[in-house]
């Protein structure tokens, strides 16, 4: 026990003993901030399989979502494709242009009656001489006539009236 005491007094043995002391703590610390880490480091690994999969899923449901509108939006073309041949061909009908001039005509009548009020009149006198030169073509010598020579129109004209009698014969 003396020799005992006797190594406890040497300073070499303190300095020793308070190295080996310190080296533990460090060594322990050490131990202690490794476990943390490896803990740290899984659940780190286990939080990044779950974004992965979550972003996976939200991909997923992304693409599908994307191809639904893609595949709408190709009927849509094809739906308006075959429209615009819809309204092309309805266009191209026969009497479908004679129709929509016949509406246009109609439009610009009323128009021309509503801002020049001398026109209606005219006008009616116009129309009435028209279809009864019409109803007149529609049968007998002038209906073969029109089939033989197409050149001539029904012929049965009125004379124009006094005012541009008058105005031809004075230029």
């Amino acid at each position: 026990m003396d020799t005992l005491w006797s190594l406890l007094s040497e300073p070499f043995v303190w300095g020793l003993g308070l190295g080996l002391l310190l080296t533990a703590f460090v060594w322990k610390s050490g131990l202690t901030a490794r476990k943390t880490q490896q803990r740290e480091l899984k659940r780190l690994q286990n939080e990044g399989r779950e974004l992965q999969g979550h972003l996976n899923t939200q991909l997923r449901i992304n693409a599908s979502g994307n191809e639904s509108l893609e595949k709408d939006l190709k009927d849509l073309r094809e739906q308006n494709e075959n429209l615009r041949v819809n309204i092309a061909s309805l266009q191209n009908k026969p009497g479908r242009t004679e129709a929509r001039q016949l509406q246009i005509t109609e439009n610009a009548v009323r128009i021309m009656r509503e801002q020049a009020p001398g026109f209606a009149p005219a006008w009616e006198q116009a129309l009435q001489r028209a279809e009864s030169d019409h109803e007149a073509g529609e049968g007998g010598l002038k209906k073969l006539m029109r089939k033989v020579i197409p050149g001539i129109s029904s012929g049965n004209h009125s004379p124009p009236p006094a005012e541009e009698t008058e105005k031809a014969n004075e230029d």
